[in-house]
């Protein structure tokens, strides 16, 4: 009895252990998960609901019927985008035609005729920019060339799926411009079943990813290149002659 009476208090100890230090530990531990575990989901969820919102918002998206403003500017990646460009210009949409980001090889002259642009037309009123290699960098050179000409008001040719992240960048580069989109419609995404396509999805997909990383870019100013070929100042301007 007395055996027992003393192993009483380390039995004890032993289960105080055991009980009361061991579980708490465990329980943070699956706390940590469990919260980890709903941040996941969470987090998975807002990034879908953004991906259908983004989606919902491309496939709806439409010219403007009476486009009018300062000046257009197209921001190169086929000669489609730039003949609705031309388009615009020859029916007095604009005043003076920005081509954004063309290839350096390009010539006027090949550019012209690839669009079947008068000659009277393209050497009046349309610039030529060869300094941008991307989307930032067509933002930079936009807008040094919209302020070197005193316009408020400009018309944003590029593709519909295309254009979100355009404009966010455009908006960046000068919060107070006014800038139009005029979406170029290569295929009608609305009625089209664009999600059982793998090439639409995996397009929509790549721009929706570039989307937040311009979003997370312009919001907290990190990772974020210049976007031209040159280091020119943004007193210069796009070639004209």
């Amino acid at each position: 009895m007395e055996q027992m009476t003393r192993d009483t208090p380390q039995t004890a100890a032993t289960q105080q252990q055991a009980g009361g230090v061991n579980p708490p530990r465990r329980s943070v531990l699956r706390r940590i998960l469990r919260w980890t575990g709903f941040a996941v989901i969470l987090a998975g969820a807002i990034v879908f609901g953004g991906f259908l919102r983004f989606a919902d918002s491309v496939t709806t998206l439409r010219p403007p019927v009476d486009p009018k403003a300062d000046a257009i500017v197209v921001l190169t990646g086929g000669y489609q985008r730039i003949d609705q460009a031309i388009e615009l210009l020859r029916s007095g949409a604009g005043n003076r035609l920005l081509i954004s980001g063309a290839y350096p090889a390009s010539t006027r002259k090949q550019i012209a005729k690839a669009t079947q642009t008068p000659a009277d037309l393209f050497a009046c009123c349309v610039d030529i920019g060869y300094d941008a290699i991307d989307t930032i960098g067509n933002a930079s050179e936009t807008v040094r060339w919209i302020h070197a000409k005193g316009y408020k008001s400009v018309l944003v040719v590029t593709n519909n799926y295309h254009m979100p992240r355009s404009i966010a960048e455009l908006r960046h580069a000068d919060p107070q411009m006014d800038f139009i989109p005029y979406p170029v419609v290569n295929s009608d995404l609305k009625t089209k079943a664009w999600f059982t396509d793998p090439n639409a999805l995996r397009t929509m997909l790549s721009e929706y990813a570039k989307v937040l990383l311009t979003g997370g870019r312009n919001l907290f100013g990190f990772a974020r290149p210049a976007g031209l070929r040159s280091r020119e100042s943004d007193d210069s301007e796009p070639q004209k002659d």
